[in-house]
């Protein structure tokens, strides 16, 4: 039986943890250091002293990422690997013996490498995480506001659609600051909600205005605003990294119009072109339940060049835990419910929630086609799933989407459900006649 051929013969296997690093190299013990910038600088010297060209290392949560920066300035080829590849492989059963099975298997060419984005993606993914951690906080603190104004009895939280909207935003301050009077609360919203239900707001304001409960609203108001603060300092690096690596390319000979959006839109100046600038022209916005901050946050997930880490839309599907999960031994055939994080994948998830009440998509069309079929949870990640394929057509091969409309969508489902009447009639040797 021919034995393996070694595939990089001058790598290394390193495993990294938060007190202390361990280094694996062929016919060498293995060597430790700290976690210390110093003794990284370290590390890399022991690697350079052995000609080490490539080495391969677990992502161990966010440990591996200073020391990756360092070893690709280095010039050193680094392959980060999962490390449920390699988790029930034979012969791990320390830090120690894990780097030398790790530098073992990559010698072999056999890990196969997580998906790393450029610099510049990487950067925008930071701020894009930390922006997305903010809204994160802020809605909980909105929801501070809502307990504390439900225990004062004041319900103005029935009649607003809002109550972190500009009327609700100036009704709490009001409330913070000493007003008690309805009437003058009321006055501070705006008129098209005056016009049509004033004495439902006027009613909703008569309240227990109890001095515990205020200062819950007052702390859950600043604490809210500060947040909001944070996520415009967000917005900044955002336009900052966009415009300085965007100033130098082409501008598209077609840019299309840019769609509204409606909740927690990035303050951005020309967001829409910036973008367009990085997809050349694509413009994967078009896509019903997707708009340019959906756009922004995906790019910072997956990057622009989608073709370059998955090859077809079925890998790229995968790698967003997309794919349907299917586990197939011999005869038996069972489905195993495997708890997959992605990012990526949530994004496309949430767009298709927000697509699942739509009257005129055809992707909602689907949606409710396979929720009546296997449920909700199904129906959204096969939905999530078609979104996705489509971003990647889009992506890659600059198709346009063009939103059909749910009645071409139903014409398609019940031709097709002719063609299979017909067939199975003709295998019975029957014949559909119709009504």
């Amino acid at each position: 039986m021919p034995s393996l051929s070694k595939i990089n013969p001058h790598c290394a296997g390193i495993d990294i943890g938060s007190e202390s690093i361990f280094v694996g190299i062929e016919d060498c013990d293995v060597a430790s250091f700290g976690t210390f910038t110093d003794d990284y600088l370290n590390a890399i010297a022991y690697l350079k002293e052995h000609h080490i060209a490539a080495v391969a290392m677990e992502a161990t949560g966010v440990y591996w990422i200073t020391f990756f920066d360092m070893l690709e300035a280095a010039g050193i080829t680094v392959t980060l690997v999962n490390g449920k590849q390699v988790k029930y492989l034979p012969g791990r059963k320390s830090d120690v013996a894990d780097c030398q099975w790790l530098q073992q298997l990559h010698s072999f060419g056999l890990l196969r490498p997580c998906f790393i984005p450029d610099d510049v993606t990487r950067q925008l993914r930071t701020y894009t995480r930390l922006r997305a951690d903010h809204l994160s906080m802020a809605s909980s603190h909105i929801q501070h506001m809502h307990k504390a104004l439900t225990l004062m009895n004041i319900k103005v939280q029935n009649v607003l659609s809002q109550v972190h909207g500009a009327s609700g935003m100036r009704i709490m301050s009001a409330i913070v600051q000493g007003e008690r009077n309805p009437e003058c609360l009321a006055g501070l919203c705006e008129n098209s909600i005056l016009k049509t239900k004033r004495d439902r707001v006027v009613a909703s304001l008569k309240g227990n205005y109890k001095p515990e409960h205020i200062f819950a609203l007052k702390q859950a108001l600043c604490a809210y605003n500060f947040y909001q603060t944070q996520i415009g300092e967000c917005d900044k690096q955002i336009e900052a990294l966009l415009n300085a690596h965007t100033d130098d390319m082409p501008t598209p000979s077609k840019i299309t119009q840019p769609k509204t959006i409606r909740h927690n839109a990035p303050k951005i100046d020309d967001l829409h072109s910036k973008l367009m600038k990085m997809t050349d022209g694509n413009d994967p916005s078009q896509i019903t339940g997707l708009s340019d901050k959906t756009l922004l946050e995906l790019i910072a997930e997956t990057g622009v060049h989608l073709q370059d880490h998955w090859s077809t839309e079925k890998h790229f599907a995968s790698w967003a835990a997309l794919a349907p999960s299917m586990h197939q031994s011999g005869k038996s055939n069972k489905r195993k419910r495997i708890k997959k994080n992605s990012r990526a994948g949530q994004i496309f998830r949430q767009a298709a929630l927000s697509i699942s009440s739509s009257k005129h998509s055809a992707l909602s069309a689907f949606f409710k086609r396979m929720k009546a079929k296997k449920g909700f949870l199904h129906a959204m990640k096969a939905t999530a799933r078609k979104i996705a394929v489509i971003y990647y057509r889009v992506m890659t091969k600059g198709i346009a989407f063009v939103e059909r409309g749910i009645e071409l969508y139903q014409q398609k489902v019940k031709e097709q459900q002719l063609r299979l009447l017909h067939k199975k009639a003709q295998s019975l040797g029957l014949q559909l006649v119709p009504v």
